[in-house]
């Protein structure tokens, strides 16, 4: 079964572990690489022990971390050419580890699936993955100011959901932030809300998916218990939980139950 920890989660920084029988893949190093191998020890693992590096995009609360964890351990290094190119401007060792993706497709890393799928962001060329092993399946949305249907369509299904829930518009608008990044974070390239990130579990826990683990959370414009009541009220008389990830400190594990469908 897949499992899932959570490194960090927000605007300061950004990586979660997913492991399956015998791999571990980290995606995103928006912290330092002091934090990510700290983060590993105590699971008993180190940076040597990663089967692969996937990047969302190239922002650099999602790649901070980036150059020192591809000088001192090179792991392989998943990017779309969009964000590998942008990476590669900032930190050029990662160009010797790099291995390109498609924006949409399906690869092996070790023993899992993975499905990579475009999201909606001011990036070069975002995106979000699904893994899959061993019948369990995770899926990852951050990042993003809109569901792509093809998103969506990929999601269906998955044990285990980690889902945006940036914003409560009415804070958000209410807020101390210039009008410019108010208009970007609600913007189709910006980042879901609390109300998209409840619309979408909705649509995702009638498909399946039983837990939710609510990321990317403003710490301005939200709450961990704001996001999470609005998402539950969503997912009223659904068999369905939501747990918020933690900022800055490791959490989990969260499993990935198997999914068996009845049609």
């Amino acid at each position: 079964m897949l499992t899932v920890h959570i490194l960090a989660s927000g605007s300061e920084g950004n990586s979660l572990l997913v492991s399956g029988e015998d791999t571990h893949v980290l995606l995103d190093a928006g912290i330092s690489a002091r934090r990510i191998t700290a983060a590993l020890r105590e699971l008993g693992l180190s940076p040597r022990d990663l089967s692969g590096v996937l990047l969302t995009h190239e922002h650099s609360d999602h790649v901070s971390g980036l150059a020192t964890l591809v000088k001192q351990y090179r792991p392989p290094l998943y990017a779309t050419v969009g964000t590998a190119r942008a990476v590669c401007r900032r930190v050029p060792a990662a160009a010797d580890v790099l291995r390109a993706i498609p924006r949409q497709g399906t690869f092996d890393v070790g023993d899992i699936r993975v499905t990579v799928f475009p999201t909606s962001h001011d990036a070069a060329e975002s995106v979000d993955y699904r893994f899959d092993c061993g019948g369990s399946a995770v899926g990852v949305l951050t990042d993003t100011g809109c569901v792509p249907p093809a998103a969506e369509d990929i999601l269906r299904g998955v044990g285990l959901m980690v889902l945006e829930s940036n914003h409560d518009v009415d804070w958000l608008l209410s807020g101390p932030y210039p009008n410019y990044l108010k208009q970007r974070i609600l913007g189709a390239c910006g980042h879901l809300s609390n109300n998209d990130a409840a619309f979408l579990a909705q649509r995702l826990a009638a498909s399946g998916t039983r837990r939710f683990v609510l990321a990317h959370l403003s710490r301005e414009n939200n709450t961990p218990e704001r996001a999470r009541q609005t998402v539950l009220l969503a997912l009223s008389g659904l068999d369905a939980s939501v747990t918020v990830a933690p900022r800055g400190q490791l959490s989990g594990p969260y499993g990935a139950e198997v999914f068996i469908c009845s049609e």
